[in-house]
């Protein structure tokens, strides 16, 4: 063993912890939701940074179902799909997630990080493009590069931009646009409805990873191509069940039955990674049930966003604007060192009783640090009400307004 590696670690950890930039991890002590506990602090705060969209992390219903089916199927699989681990708990929850998306079959992998992983190599080879958004989620930026098809990379949400590349591209075999659906760091919405357009022109094909929003975006929680308008013109979707469907683990691919079934002979994560552990999967079917019953949740979850959305802008902070439940806190305007100042908002607001976390570099790009609120349906007008006040109390304390 070299010993130079392990002093060079330490040495550009001390350095990150000198420029006030490691990002700490504070241990949570009990379930998730909206008021937590914080190892070695006393009393509860407010989680406003969880991806608990609906608050279905710890709702009853899902904890029930989870008790359910860890008696009844057991607790892991030992294997992957094609060896024996399939139940008919897994089928029937491709099949349930296909129905609610609206595609015709679906594919379960571990988290949507190895479903973004494993669906451009089989689908796509050196004579196809494939044309991906600049700010796309990190799984979208190596599944692509573990595919041997040109990559062309378009400015964020750039439709001009866009249409110029699938010109250039125009001698491909196959064409794929590949696109968040959400933008986890800003909370923007993709433009499908012009992308698909594009797409229509171009004879090209379209995929949309809606991790941030299936579940509550649209106006039955069907994610951004309800959202936006194009339901049914989207070729692949990829989402997870680690954020509003309960927050656990666990992601899906849904295509065309043709599309799902070579993944399920070709995608490296789905054949060679265990299969979804069987409580995941009982407790997303019944998430996904109470979605489909009614849409309470997201309703509740829209009303807060907006609220929380218009007290912060009246308290005078800088936000993104959007109707997405992540609502960046941006600081950029008042130093351009702004990452220790998101780092001492954060522990700031700790204090104050609210939890969130500063985002700097590499997460968002240099002078764009932030703290990224996460607002959830579990969110009373209360939290809300706290919220605002610690926000505003810390960014008076900190020269912020």
């Amino acid at each position: 063993m070299d010993p130079r590696h392990s002093e060079a670690a330490a040495a550009e950890l001390q350095k990150l912890r000198e420029q006030g930039l490691l990002r700490e991890e504070w241990p949570i002590v009990g379930p998730q939701g909206p008021e937590i506990r914080v190892e070695g602090r006393a009393g509860a705060v407010l989680n406003f940074c969880a991806n608990n969209y609906l608050g279905l992390s710890g709702h009853p219903e899902l904890v029930a179902a989870a008790h359910r089916t860890l008696y009844t199927w057991g607790y892991g699989m030992s294997s992957v799909r094609f060896i024996c681990g399939t139940q008919r708990l897994h089928w029937d929850l491709e099949r349930k997630v296909a129905e609610f998306l609206g595609m015709e079959d679906a594919i379960l992998y571990a988290a949507c990080f190895d479903a973004n992983a494993g669906v451009f190599e089989p689908l796509l080879g050196a004579e196809d493009a494939i044309l991906t958004d600049r700010l796309n989620h990190a799984s979208i930026i190596d599944g692509v590069r573990l595919c041997k098809a040109t990559r062309f990379v378009y400015e964020h949400a750039d439709m001009a931009d866009l249409e110029k590349k699938l010109v250039e591209a125009a001698s491909s075999r196959f064409r794929l646009i590949v696109t968040d659906g959400v933008f986890s760091m800003d909370g923007d919405v993709a433009p499908l409805d012009q992308i698909c357009a594009l797409a229509d022109r171009h004879r090209a094909l379209v995929m949309v990873d809606d991790s941030h929003a299936t579940g509550f975006m649209g106006r039955t929680g069907r994610g951004t191509p309800e959202h936006c308008g194009v339901t049914g013109r989207v070729d692949i979707l990829t989402t997870t069940f680690g954020k509003a469907l309960g927050g656990a683990m666990g992601g899906a691919i849904a295509a065309r039955k043709e599309t799902v079934d070579l993944l399920r002979q070709r995608s490296r994560p789905y054949l060679f990674s265990n299969s979804l552990a069987p409580v995941v999967a009982g407790a997303t079917l019944r998430a996904l049930e109470l979605l489909a019953q009614t849409t309470e949740l997201r309703d509740r979850l829209e009303s807060n966003t907006r609220v929380f959305r218009e007290r912060m802008t009246a308290a005078g902070f800088e936000i993104r604007p959007g109707v997405h439940p992540i609502v960046p806190i941006m600081f950029s305007r008042f130093t351009p060192d702004d990452a220790p100042l998101a780092q001492r908002f954060a522990r700031a607001l700790l204090e104050a009783g609210i939890y969130v976390k500063g985002f700097f570099f590499p997460v968002v790009p240099r002078g764009l640090s932030r703290i990224r609120v996460q607002v959830s349906a579990a969110h009373t007008p209360a939290h809300i009400d706290h919220a605002v006040e610690a926000f505003t109390k810390v960014g008076r304390s900190l020269g912020v307004l």
